[in-house]
């Protein structure tokens, strides 16, 4: 009877042990754990429990293994969130960005020996060669109106271009307050430097603007904004005619930045401005002893826009944008003043 209740008693405490192991059951002796491993395997009749009974601890190992190169995600693995190590980090780039700028600012543009710059005749702003060109800038059309036209941007065949593509739709929302409608736009990022600082362009040296295109035969509006934080000024741009021949072929566009006339939410000004393109130039009013009116107004984006009130489908592929110097084009600016258009050229 002592030996049946001995055999009853460790069948039990095997029960709760899934291994007939000693490591795992430290209550039991090594004979008897030896016994009732050999009992149970003689005694069970499903062929997989008994194998699962007989895994070693490195067997156990490889099973872990396997499960880790399958990246299963354990709770104590889970990546930990640092907000003070992603702030010290990102302090950290701007300031890297800071001092490129101030070594950058002595030794010329871009890292550049500062003559080397000053004697350049060309230079390529924009060009199309990856996905990181295209985050450069954005899309837009008449639906932030209620409109129904549509523009993408992708890149081109080989990545080696951008092609600007949609549907135009002349068709006016149905707000009861908008007329008129159909437009679609590519507008260049303001570039922006360490902890945010907005940056311009300085193309003084320069005198055209240069552009490599392929379009469908629609004219396109080149627009240069300045960068103002005034509210009145935020429709305020220069604006100059792009014809595009359409057909397979690229086409050169050279735009003399004299050309570029003013205008306003899309009209033209009669009063006209010529365009500066130093980097930080001031435009003052003075009257006797205060100053009305100062701001500097370099250039911060290019873009353009479609509003030929032609419904349907269109494409412009860009190949680069640049800026150079044009040796024969000697004309300041294209467009007549007089005191009665715009008096403060005159006092």
């Amino acid at each position: 009877m002592a030996l049946v209740y001995k055999l009853l008693n460790g069948t039990y405490s095997l029960r709760k042990c899934p291994k007939p192991s000693f490591a795992l059951c430290p209550h039991l002796g090594n004979h008897f754990a030896d016994y009732c491993s050999s009992s149970l395997q003689k005694t069970v009749a499903v062929p997989d429990k008994a194998s699962s009974q007989r895994k070693t601890e490195g067997d156990l190992q490889g099973h872990h293994q396997r499960e880790a190169g399958l990246d299963i995600p354990f709770p104590e693995e889970k990546p930990e969130v640092s907000f003070e190590k992603a702030i010290k980090d990102e302090m950290k780039e701007h300031f890297r960005r800071l001092k490129d700028d101030i070594v950058n600012h002595w030794i010329g543009p871009e890292g550049r020996p500062l003559h080397e710059v000053l004697l350049e005749q060309a230079r390529v702003v924009w060009q199309f060669r990856g996905k990181e060109d295209l985050d450069k800038w954005i899309v837009t059309s008449d639906k932030t109106i209620g409109g129904r036209s549509e523009v993408f941007l992708k890149m081109g065949k080989n990545n080696q271009s951008a092609v600007l593509y949609g549907t135009l739709s002349s068709d006016a929302p149905h707000d009861g307050e908008s007329r008129r409608s159909g437009y679609c736009a590519m507008i260049s990022r303001i570039p922006r430097g360490p902890f945010e600082r907005k940056r311009s362009y300085d193309w003084s040296q320069f005198n055209t603007l240069y552009l490599r295109v392929r379009g469908d035969g629609r004219p396109w509006m080149v627009n240069i904004r300045e960068d103002t934080n005034l509210t009145q000024r935020t429709n305020q741009m220069y604006s100059y005619f792009m014809f595009t021949r359409g057909g397979p072929y690229w086409q050169e566009v050279k735009i003399p930045f004299s050309k570029f006339f003013f205008s306003n939410q899309g009209r033209i000004r009669d009063a006209q401005y010529q365009l500066l393109l130093d980097r930080v130039t001031s435009s003052c009013t003075f009257t006797q002893n205060y100053i009305i009116f100062c701001e500097t107004t370099p250039i911060s984006s290019v873009g353009f826009t479609l509003a030929d009130k032609v419904d349907g489908p269109f494409f412009l592929e860009i190949d680069f944008i640049g800026v150079f110097t044009d040796p024969a084009h000697t004309e300041e600016f294209a467009y007549e003043n007089s005191p009665e258009l715009n008096p403060r050229l005159f006092k």
